[in-house]
């Protein structure tokens, strides 16, 4: 018997920084972005936090795009024991292979900048987040998949990337679980841009998962940032 998919926000959710969704359905677990919280010092405290799932148990990664809030902390997940594919479009990857490496130095260096205080003279060192190695290793895991074309990113799920319009690379996530189709838009560029087509995204779907930074107004621009997400039912465009 099909197992109904359910949610789990870790991330972006009231706040607009950190996306990390879950989808489970019956032993699959897939995360759609794992992101750095940036912001207040409360919200980068977050980025400390253990995981609140097993990274050992997930099945796959799908990235939307490279910026940091929605990839900065796929280097713990790989450092905590996550093995399994990170899917993402080919430009994303390319992306990956600069930015991760770049983010983990930088954690190191605020380590190291932290631990040399005076006024933390009689604390505990402070270890970074991750390292530049961590991110490297995230980022030999990352696998490419091509825009509008199915593929199996675990056993018993289907995905689809479409584009997203918002940078290099940026995708949507068309996923198919137990017979329920699941559309995440990530971050979606506006329309008429000048070196990107416009975004697209799939009809019949089920439930979407949209950003909405700016969901409550008009406006001429779409989002440049993730937000809280919020759900739909029977939506036809992200």
């Amino acid at each position: 018997m099909d197992h109904l998919p359910t949610l789990a926000f870790h991330g972006a959710a009231r706040t607009v920084t950190g996306s990390c969704m879950e989808v489970i359905s019956g032993q699959r677990r897939l995360l759609i972005d794992c992101g750095l919280f940036q912001g207040s010092r409360t919200l980068e405290t977050l980025n400390r936090e253990p995981f609140p799932f097993d990274a050992r148990s997930l099945d796959a990664v799908i990235l939307t795009h490279a910026h940091i809030d929605h990839s900065g902390l796929l280097p713990k997940l790989v450092r905590d024991g996550y093995r399994g594919p990170i899917w993402c479009t080919g430009p994303t990857k390319d992306l990956l292979g600069h930015m991760l490496p770049d983010a983990g130095r930088i954690q190191e260096s605020e380590a190291e900048r932290r631990n040399r205080r005076a006024d933390r003279a009689d604390e505990e060192p402070v270890e970074p987040i991750y390292t530049e190695a961590d991110a490297l290793a995230a980022w030999r895991q990352c696998r490419s998949a091509p825009l509008d074309t199915s593929f199996e990113p675990a056993p018993a799920l289907k995905a689809r990337l479409w584009n997203a319009g918002h940078i290099l690379g940026s995708a949507s996530v068309e996923l198919e679980v137990a017979g329920t189709r699941l559309f995440f838009s990530g971050d979606i560029g506006p329309e008429h841009k000048a070196f990107h087509p416009d975004p697209e995204g799939p009809s019949g779907i089920d439930h979407v998962v949209c950003e909405s930074t700016y969901g409550d107004r008009f406006a001429t621009r779409s989002a440049s940032r993730s937000a809280a997400p919020s759900l739909s039912r029977r939506s036809r465009r992200p």
